[in-house]
């Protein structure tokens, strides 16, 4: 065995592109909640208010940023997205009223659905979230509830690295396809 690929055990290489990495990359993410690509861009700015983690449009459909964690059982991290939840305006406004209070994980977990399509998983537009508010600077825990959903399967049960490999590959060739 070569001692450099005994040392560089842990570098990814995009099969796509070929790009290489010093890690595999885990943590991907969506800067906006789908339902935003339904407005015609002419009309985004009057219709849409956005912020880092927080989106409103046309002041009824409600949106919030978390992150969603499939544990990945032989590895020492975990596949992570950044994605998009629906939440009623009563749970909104209470999420910004209580942003900066240290007392927000005391708060009840807030029902959504999924607002991003994520890689691989089929189908996960609209599926049943749980949102669990986390220690101010944190973002929100989602927790997926979609009965008989594959995702759902995967995150409370985990996935194999080389499941992990599957899906970021599956990532990558997709975003150099565009």
């Amino acid at each position: 065995m070569k001692l450099n690929n005994f040392f560089n055990k842990k570098k990814f290489k995009c099969k796509c592109c070929g790009t290489e990495y010093d890690q595999i990359p885990l943590c991907f993410g969506s800067t906006l909640p789908d339902y935003y690509f339904s407005i015609p861009p002419e009309e985004r700015d009057e219709r849409i208010i956005l912020e880092k983690s927080l989106c409103v449009i046309d002041e009824k459909h409600f949106f919030h940023r978390g992150r969603l964690t499939i544990p990945i059982i032989d590895h020492s991290e975990n596949l992570c997205f950044d994605i998009w939840t629906s939440i009623s305006r009563e749970n909104f406004e209470k999420r910004k009223e209580d942003w900066n209070d240290p007392k927000r994980i005391e708060n009840e977990p807030y029902f959504g659905w999924l607002q991003n399509q994520i890689p691989t998983y089929e189908n996960t537009i609209n599926i049943k979230s749980r949102a669990i508010e986390q220690h101010v600077g944190s973002i929100v825990k989602i927790e997926i509830g979609e009965e008989g959903h594959q995702l759902t399967f995967d995150q409370e049960n985990g996935i194999k690295l080389a499941r992990a490999k599957e899906i970021v590959q599956c990532i990558l060739s997709n975003e150099h396809k565009t």
